[in-house]
C-alpha cells in the first residue's frame, strides 16, 4: 500500500510540476549580475532597485498579458520588435521596455573595461574616428531626445556601426525605427526614472557619469555576436515594403484557395499583378542582390500575368489552383534568397 502511494505521489508531483512549467511565461526577468549599490557613486543603489524591479518588471508583466494567449505567445522577443509597430502599443511599448532594459544591464558593471579593444575598437575608429568622437555623438543623441528615449550604438544590416536615438521605449529592431535599423550593442536610458533621484534634471551629469560603469567588454561581445546574427537579414527584409505587399496579397488568396475558397484570388489577380511588377522594380536590399533573386522576380511577374490572364479568360478551377501554386513556390524562391543561407 505503500509503494502504491508513493508511486502515486510521485506521478502527482510529476504532472503538477510540468503543468507549472507550462504555465511559466516564455519571456523573464534577466539576472542583475551585482548588487543594487555596486554602480554607486555614478548610479545610486535605490535608483537601480526601483529601475529594475519596478520600471522593468512592469513592461515584462504587461508583455505577458498582452501576450497571453495569442500566436506570437511563443516567438523569440527580437521577432516580436521585428513587427512591433503592426503589434499594437501594448507590446511595442512593453517588448521594447523588456529588451532595452535587459540589453542596459548586460553592459554595466562595478568593474567595467573602460575601452573598447578587437574588431570593435577597429571599427570604431574606422567609423567614427575615435572613441570619444562616438561617446560625442551618443552624448548628443541622448541630451536632445525630446522627453523619454534612448540612444544606440548598433550594428546595421550591412553590418556597419551606426548611432541613432529613438522615442519612448522603441529600439532599433523595431520597424518603427524606419531608416535606423538594426541590432542594437550599446544603449543609454535617458528615461527620467534612470537617474532623476540622484541627479533630477541634469541629464547632462548622468550621460557623463555613466561612461564609467559601461562594460566596452560586454559591447564587444553584443558586436561579434551582432555581426553574425541571422536577425541581420530578418530586418533587411521587414525593411523591403515592396516584398511585404506581395507577400499580404500571397497570403489572403492562396491560403483561401487550400481551403477550396477561390474567390479571394479571382477578384484579385489584377492586384497580384501590380504587387508583383512593384516588387520586381523596387529597390534588391543589398544583401539579397543576386542574379538567382533578378530572375525569381521577373519569373514572379510572368507567372502573376499568366494567372491574372487565365482568371480573366474565366479557364478551369483546377487550371487556376495549378498557376498559384506554381506562383506561390515561385515567391518562397524568393523568400529562400532572403534567408541567411544565402
Amino acid at each position: 500500500m505503500q509503494n502504491v502511494l508513493t508511486f502515486s505521489l510521485s506521478i502527482f508531483l510529476m504532472v503538477f510540476t510540468q503543468q507549472i512549467s507550462v504555465a511559466q511565461p516564455i519571456h523573464q526577468m534577466p539576472t542583475l549580475g551585482y548588487s543594487y549599490d555596486a554602480l554607486e557613486p555614478y548610479i545610486d543603489g535605490q535608483t537601480m532597485e526601483i529601475h529594475f524591479s519596478k520600471h522593468h518588471q512592469a513592461y515584462l508583466t504587461n508583455l505577458n498579458k498582452a501576450l497571453n494567449g495569442t500566436k506570437a505567445e511563443k516567438l523569440p522577443l527580437e521577432l516580436l520588435l521585428l513587427g512591433a509597430e503592426r503589434r499594437g502599443a501594448a507590446i511595442r511599448n512593453n517588448g521594447g521596455g523588456h529588451y532595452n532594459h535587459t540589453l542596459f544591464w548586460s553592459i554595466l558593471s562595478p568593474n567595467p573595461e573602460k575601452s573598447p579593444s578587437g574588431k570593435l575598437a577597429d571599427d570604431i575608429h574606422k567609423t567614427f574616428t575615435s572613441v570619444d568622437s562616438l561617446k560625442k555623438l551618443l552624448n548628443n543623441g541622448a541630451s536632445t531626445r525630446f522627453g523619454s528615449g534612448w540612444v544606440w550604438l548598433y550594428v546595421t544590416p550591412e553590418k556597419k556601426l551606426a548611432v541613432c536615438s529613438t522615442p519612448n521605449q522603441d529600439n532599433p529592431i523595431m520597424d518603427a525605427a524606419k531608416e535606423n535599423r538594426g541590432i542594437p550593442i550599446l544603449g543609454i536610458d535617458v528615461w527620467e526614472h534612470a537617474y532623476y533621484l540622484k541627479y533630477q534634471n541634469k541629464r547632462g551629469d548622468y550621460l557623463g557619469a555613466i561612461w564609467n560603469v559601461i562594460d566596452w567588454s560586454k559591447v564587444g561581445m553584443l558586436y561579434e555576436n551582432a555581426l553574425k546574427d541571422p536577425l541581420l537579414k530578418d530586418i533587411e527584409k521587414d525593411d523591403w515594403t515592396a516584398l511585404k505587399e506581395f507577400h499580404l496579397v500571397m497570403a489572403q488568396t492562396f491560403h483561401p484557395m487550400e481551403e477550396g475558397k477561390l474567390e479571394p484570388i479571382k477578384t484579385r489577380s489584377g492586384e497580384m499583378l501590380e504587387k508583383a511588377q512593384i516588387l520586381a522594380k523596387s529597390k534588391v536590399p543589398t544583401t539579397f542582390k543576386s542574379d538567382a533573386i533578378t530572375k525569381a522576380l521577373t519569373d514572379l511577374v510572368d507567372g502573376s500575368a499568366k494567372l491574372d490572364k487565365l482568371i480573366k479568360k474565366k479557364g478551369k478551377d483546377d487550371k487556376i489552383k495549378e498557376s498559384l501554386t506554381k506562383l506561390h513556390d515561385t515567391f518562397h524562391v524568393i523568400q529562400g534568397l532572403c534567408s541567411d543561407d544565402h
